[in-house]
């Protein structure tokens, strides 16, 4: 029994230690929010409870914005409905490793499901040793560090009345750059990554600002799948 317990523990910690990249990004992003939902007007009650029972970032970027402009609650939640479409295609492409796992699992699974947390079980899922004890770890400890910057952001609210200068939003950016550090495995994918970003910004300089990093996604998986075609070859 002790054994069990400890290697809990271990697998506890080790799944604590690969998602702190995630941590680092939901705490001043979560912060970001709270400070901006008291602003718009929503009670801090209900600002909690948003980050609680909704959980997606962008989602509840959206409701706040929504909320200021005076809108129907239905025509919130239909335009953070579509927000969350994505979803559909990133549970569906994690829905074969789900094959052993009961209808609760599943839906526990499921709520937890970020941007963020996709891109670490797309690259944990395939490993056989991928524990149930890791994946829950990540996912319930992402919640509550959004949980736990949203309350620091209710709380410096009052404090705080422009969030820009202290460029949080770059927070976001920094996060997907930890993550992307964790994906790369060969000097191909490092490549593509190299150029995906070099085109991103060149697009968005040449005026392409809602296409720039689409456009530069399609061109740099292209070029690496001609890349890694012709090493093989």
């Amino acid at each position: 029994m002790p054994a069990l317990k400890t290697t809990k523990l271990s697998l506890i910690s080790k799944a604590m230690i690969y998602t702190m990249p995630i941590y680092l990004g939901y705490v001043p992003i979560g912060f970001a929010y709270g400070v901006l939902a008291l602003k718009t007007g929503l009670s801090p009650v209900n600002t909690i409870l948003m980050s609680i029972i909704v959980f997606a970032g962008s989602a509840q970027f959206v409701a706040v914005g929504l909320f200021a402009l005076g809108l129907t609650p239905v025509s919130v939640i239909m335009t953070t409905f579509i927000v969350n479409l994505r979803h559909l295609l990133m549970s569906a492409s994690l829905s074969v490793f789900f094959k052993n796992w009961n209808n609760i699992q599943k839906a526990l699974f499921s709520f937890h499901l970020t941007d963020e947390t996709f891109v670490l079980h797309s690259v944990k899922f395939p490993k056989r040793n991928y524990s149930k004890t890791e994946i829950f770890t990540t996912n319930i400890s992402t919640q509550i560090s959004w949980i736990f910057g949203t309350v620091l952001g209710v709380l410096a609210s009052e404090l705080i009345t422009d969030i820009k200068p202290f460029a949080l939003d770059y927070a976001l950016a920094t996060m997907f750059m930890g993550l992307l550090i964790i994906q790369l495995k060969n000097y191909i994918q490092l490549f593509v990554a190299i150029i995906s970003g070099t085109l991103a910004v060149w697009f968005l300089l040449a005026g392409l600002d809602k296409w720039n990093v689409i456009l530069a996604i399609i061109i740099s998986a292209t070029i690496g799948v001609l890349v890694e075609e012709w090493i093989k070859k």
